[in-house]
C-alpha cells in the first residue's frame, strides 16, 4: 500500500478538508505525509491586483516596485508557514511522521508533480477544487493538470 503521501494545500477551506481526510487516510494505512504549499512567481501585475484600491500607479520607480514585490513574497512565505504548520500539527496529533515543503516561483501543478517525485511520494492526495471553487466544472484546473502530468497516482478528494 502507500507509504508516503503528498498533501498539497492552497489554504482554501476545501483544501483544508482534503488535508484532514488525507491525514486520516494516512493514519489508517500507516503512511507518512508530506505537506506542500506552492506559491507562484509574482509579477508586477500580481502586485497591482494584491493592492487593489491603493494608489500604486506611482510604483514606476524600480526601488518601490522591488519593495512591493519583496513584501508580497514575504506575505506568501508567511501564508505558507501558517498552512504548513497546520498540516504538521494535525499530523502530529494523529501520530504521523510529517515533512513539509514550501516552493516559490513555479506553477502549483508543476510544484506538486516535482515535489511528489523528489520526496518519493507514492500517492498525491488532493482536493478536487481549490481557491477557484467549482468554476472548473468537475475538477479544478490545478487538479486536472496534476492528473495529466503526474507519474504518481493521484487520489482526488471530492466533497
Amino acid at each position: 500500500m502507500y507509504k508516503n503521501i503528498l498533501l498539497p494545500t492552497d489554504g482554501s477551506p476545501l483544501s483544508k478538508k482534503a488535508i484532514e481526510s488525507g491525514i486520516a487516510f494516512a493514519k489508517a494505512i500507516g503512511a507518512k505525509v508530506v505537506g506542500l504549499y506552492v506559491s507562484p512567481k509574482l509579477s508586477f501585475h500580481d502586485i497591482l491586483e494584491m493592492h487593489e484600491g491603493e494608489d500604486l500607479w506611482g510604483l514606476k520607480e524600480a526601488e518601490k516596485a522591488r519593495e512591493a514585490l519583496s513584501q508580497s513574497e514575504e506575505l506568501c512565505r508567511s501564508m505558507a508557514e501558517k498552512y504548513l504548520h497546520s498540516i504538521q500539527k494535525k499530523a502530529k496529533e494523529a501520530g504521523l511522521v510529517c515533512d513539509t515543503v514550501y516552493r516559490s516561483g513555479e506553477s502549483p501543478e508543476d510544484g506538486i508533480v516535482k515535489v511528489a517525485e523528489e520526496k518519493r511520494c507514492d500517492l498525491i492526495f488532493m482536493a478536487s477544487h481549490g481557491r477557484t471553487g467549482i468554476s472548473g466544472a468537475l475538477l479544478g484546473s490545478v487538479t486536472r493538470k496534476v492528473l495529466g502530468n503526474s507519474k504518481v497516482p493521484v487520489l482526488v478528494y471530492r466533497f
